[in-house]
């Protein structure tokens, strides 16, 4: 019996919606499993993660506050602290469900694919319901034949956070 193995990409340019959605259901699913090691390897290396605030949504991290701006490195350290007992917030884990609709794909440039998604992200958590809603600005690049995202901008449609919370979650 062979293992399946995944066909390796070449050209940006030939990369379709279906691959790009199959990138991002990966992605929910592993978040959703709190398998965070598995979903660190979806990043390059030099990554970047920025949410930025709700009375800011264009916000940038070099001139404005914004509510998380991981480089790789950071992000390796909220997956460490997530995983751990350290991570009050979130110990136990919070049940969530990830839910991505409306993927779409701008035209190449740079050797980048930019991606626009919407998203809801569901948590249980302590006998309490919350909902993050938005949408996903992503820029995809090729590495050795596969999809990865180089940067990640979950941009939240919420005018406050008061009722979800906070975010200590992997949007």
């Amino acid at each position: 019996m062979s293992a399946s193995v995944e066909p390796t990409l070449d050209n940006l340019q030939l990369v379709g919606r279906e691959q790009v959605e199959d990138l991002l259901y990966r992605e929910a699913e592993l978040l959703d499993r709190w398998k965070l090691d598995e979903w660190l390897t979806l990043y390059t290396d030099d990554a970047s993660y920025v949410v930025p605030s709700n009375d800011l949504p264009s916000g940038r991290p070099e001139r404005d506050l914004v509510l998380i701006d991981d480089n790789r490195v950071r992000m390796e350290a909220r997956v460490e602290r997530l995983n751990s007992r350290k991570a009050h917030r979130e110990y136990p884990h919070s049940n969530t469900s990830h839910q991505i609709t409306n993927v779409r794909l701008r035209p190449v440039s740079g050797g980048l694919l930019p991606v626009k998604a919407e998203f809801v992200v569901w948590r249980f958590r302590n006998g309490r319901e919350d909902r993050y809603i938005g949408h996903y600005e992503m820029l995809l690049v090729l590495v050795g034949g596969e999809l990865k995202i180089r940067s990640k901008r979950p941009v939240l449609a919420m005018t406050t956070l008061r009722s979800a919370g906070d975010v200590a979650i992997i949007l």
